[in-house]
């Protein structure tokens, strides 16, 4: 029986969410556990820094652990980060859990960028979200269809996608744990570069315009074989910027022939569909829509 811990590493949450989700999984066939302080309060985070460091180095410590869920994001990881001790285990989770991604991508390991406890707690069993998270964590295939965007940019490619929520990167940009950092980290070669995925919530439309035009600046979108733009939640467009603002994002991407999608169901929204990062995909943007594809768990220098 696999066994998912449950642990809190940045914001507090509602314990009711942990104990339905905790139910659900049971209900999947799944040994869950919790964090000794998974339902901590500290102001707004989950537990002192100390109390949060020690619950995920447990979690990562326990051999009897195969998953890690984290209950939700919010804030706090950029204050313990560089505490963590190697990621050795997939870590399951998405917003603020994008630095723990960016550490599993430095330590070469596979993590899943999907719903937490609120979601599995309280989705339709036979939603989208709720029947693909079942199927990565059961190692299943990956495979979604989604329709065309005007934006997209046609192409195929064979890649490992890295990132998730823009603003965490931007935060971590100029660590060992930013974009630019884990790519020279010697995982992928310019063969074989990774796919970068992006959404936010709440920002500003000239902040995505900054920080998209940091990555650009720092080489980190030039040195992409795809993208992926997730949803931009209450984040409105500005009049004064004169485009919407997946047309920031497409302008800023506008030098490189790489696949591009526009408006892929990933992010901070209900209909969140988790993705397998940093194993390689098959990604395919046409005129009649894109797939993302992916046979289990493949290392990201092998095709699939």
């Amino acid at each position: 029986m696999k066994h998912i811990r449950i642990i809190s590493p940045s914001g507090v949450i509602d314990p009711a969410y942990i104990e339905q989700a905790s139910s659900r999984l049971r209900a999947w066939g799944y040994k869950v556990s919790e964090g000794a302080y998974a339902r901590a309060q500290w102001g707004r985070f989950a537990g002192t820094d100390e109390q949060r460091a020690s619950d995920l180095n447990a979690a990562l410590a326990d051999s009897d652990v195969d998953f890690i869920l984290c209950s939700r994001g919010g804030y706090g990881l950029q204050r313990i980060i560089d505490r963590i001790a190697p990621i050795g285990k997939p870590i399951i989770g998405f917003s603020d859990i994008t630095a723990l991604h960016q550490l599993s991508a430095y330590h070469d390991q596979f993590s899943i960028h999907g719903i937490m406890c609120k979601h599995i707690a309280t989705l339709p069993e036979e939603s989208e979200p709720i029947m693909s998270l079942r199927r990565l964590l059961a190692d299943e295939r990956m495979d979604y269809h989604w329709p065309a965007h005007p934006l997209n940019q046609l192409g195929t490619v064979y890649a490992p996608i890295v990132g998730g929520n823009l603003s965490v990167l931007y935060g971590l940009q100029g660590t060992k744990y930013g974009l630019k950092s884990v790519m020279d980290n010697g995982q992928w070669t310019m063969d074989n570069r990774p796919i970068l995925l992006i959404e936010d919530i709440c920002e500003r439309h000239y902040h995505i315009d900054r920080m998209i035009r940091n990555l650009k600046l720092s080489g980190v979108l030039a040195h992409l074989s795809g993208l992926i733009v997730g949803q931009f939640t209450d984040c409105e467009d500005d009049p004064g910027m004169g485009c919407s603002i997946y047309e920031t994002i497409k302008e800023a991407v506008a030098d490189y022939d790489y696949p591009i999608l526009f408006n892929a169901p990933v992010g901070h929204v209900e209909h969140n569909l988790p993705l397998r990062l940093h194993s390689t995909i098959h990604m395919d943007v046409t005129p009649d829509g894109a797939s993302i594809t992916g046979d289990s768990f493949v290392h990201p220098q092998r095709h699939v």
